[in-house]
């Protein structure tokens, strides 16, 4: 419950930041448009090669989800898939990647492909989808935290904190805090760098705001009123379902139709099961709806292949190739991956581009105070600062491995910057 509430006031401050540049650029490509304007070229690559990880990487890890929620929901009907396309060939476990008897995630590879083409038939038709999906998903989590609410045990909070109340490192070396068996750090702020990733989406936003009707009102407003409702939701069914079960007995796969389930109450767990698979399907929707706007505006500054990512379909005016592309690298990791490992590693990369975008508006008011600004962020530079504080505590709290994998995922894009977005940028060839 703490670890939700921390992360919110997190991403609060990094969502203020997010809306004073929303208000202010209201065009595709969310981080990565600001930075471009703040801190030059190649930080705003570094962060449009990181947005491309946290959705791609995350919507990976919300396909593994769906996954077991559908699944669940088969296993009410007596349907149980194969071993073999059940699971990705690969697991992961206390920092180990291993083996698995299964071959693919077809449920996973399934909903991201169906997601795919929805996303190249239209905008317009994916929000109308969209909107469905989240009423059903929000009905469900009121549902669960008001039947929830009468089977709450008391007992089943106390340790209340069982593995402290920190949990931070520094590549892999604990700082404050316990460790578990694998040398990774356990706690309440270990927590929350991981529980993180449910937030990622309100930055989302900002990446269509070439797409809303008042981009200047309602961006900044859409991002802080979706942040504070989310919060306020996660902590409320957190509170339930830690009180209805122990919370180290809880699936990692489908936790809330999981806690019903040992409760004796199988009706509601399928009711659950049901609606989580739609809700999932709309994190789902956005992740892959962000992902390709971030390569359409790196696109139209020359930094990748304009011809083909930055292409528009003459008929459903969708970046279709980009979306296209996105699909097959988040459908084989969906299929293929482990979802721990997915997941951190999309907490890492959010973390990131949090730090840069609060460092952008400390930047943005030295350089250019004068600069209309419809929406600004209260405070500064005190929030901006807080922002870049608590998103690098969390970055420190999270196991070295992801570390790692984020250096190797920079450096890769840093090649590939330098090998063709370098030369081919529209400023370096003095088109803008």
């Amino acid at each position: 419950m703490v670890s939700y509430l921390v992360a919110g006031v997190t991403c609060v401050f990094a969502a203020l930041c997010y809306a004073e540049f929303a208000s202010m650029a209201p065009v595709a490509g969310s981080a990565y448009t600001y930075a471009y304007a703040t801190l030059g070229e190649l930080a705003a690559w570094i962060i449009g090669w990181d947005l491309i990880l946290e959705y791609a990487v995350g919507a990976a890890t919300v396909a593994n989800g769906w996954s077991g929620y559908f699944q669940s929901v088969l296993a009410d009907w007596g349907i149980v898939l194969p071993k073999a396309c059940c699971n990705g060939p690969i697991g992961y476990k206390s920092g180990v990647f291993h083996l698995t008897n299964s071959y693919v995630n077809l449920p996973a590879l399934v909903i991201v492909t169906i997601i795919t083409a929805v996303l190249i038939w239209g905008v317009q038709e994916s929000a109308k989808l969209n909107s469905l999906l989240v009423f059903i998903k929000v009905a469900a989590i009121v549902f669960v935290v008001l039947v929830g609410a009468f089977y709450i045990n008391p007992a089943n909070w106390h340790p209340f904190a069982p593995f402290g109340w920190t949990g931070i490192s520094f590549f892999g070396i604990p700082i404050c805090g316990q460790t578990n068996a694998g040398g990774e750090p356990v706690g309440m702020l270990a927590g929350t760098a991981i529980i993180f990733f449910a937030y990622i989406g309100f930055d989302a936003v900002s990446t269509h705001a070439e797409e809303a009707i008042r981009p200047q009102r309602d961006v900044p407003i859409a991002i802080l009123a979706s942040l504070i409702i989310s919060t306020v939701l996660y902590v409320a069914v957190v509170a339930v379902l830690t009180g209805m079960v122990p919370s180290s007995t809880l699936s990692k796969d489908a936790g809330v139709a999981d806690a019903f389930a040992q409760k004796g109450l199988p009706w509601a767990e399928f009711i659950v099961a049901s609606a989580g698979v739609a809700g999932i399907t709309s994190a789902l929707l956005v992740m892959m709806l962000s992902a390709p706007r971030v390569i359409l505006a790196m696109a139209r500054d020359g930094l990748l292949p304009e011809r083909f990512f930055a292409d528009i379909h003459p008929r459903f005016r969708t970046p279709w190739k980009s979306t296209l592309v996105l699909g097959i690298a988040i459908g084989a990791m969906a299929g293929l991956l482990p979802i721990d490992a997915l997941l951190h590693l999309a907490n890492i990369g959010t973390l990131l581009a949090f730090v840069i975008v609060c460092t952008a508006v400390l930047v943005m008011r030295r350089t250019n105070p004068a600069a209309t600004r419809p929406f600004r962020c209260p405070w500064s530079p005190v929030i901006p600062s807080l922002g870049i504080a608590c998103c690098l505590l969390l970055m420190f709290s999270l196991p070295a491995a992801n570390w790692w994998r984020l250096v190797i995922w920079l450096v890769l894009g840093l090649i590939v910057y330098f090998s063709y977005g370098y030369w081919n940028s529209r400023v370096r060839r003095g088109l803008e």
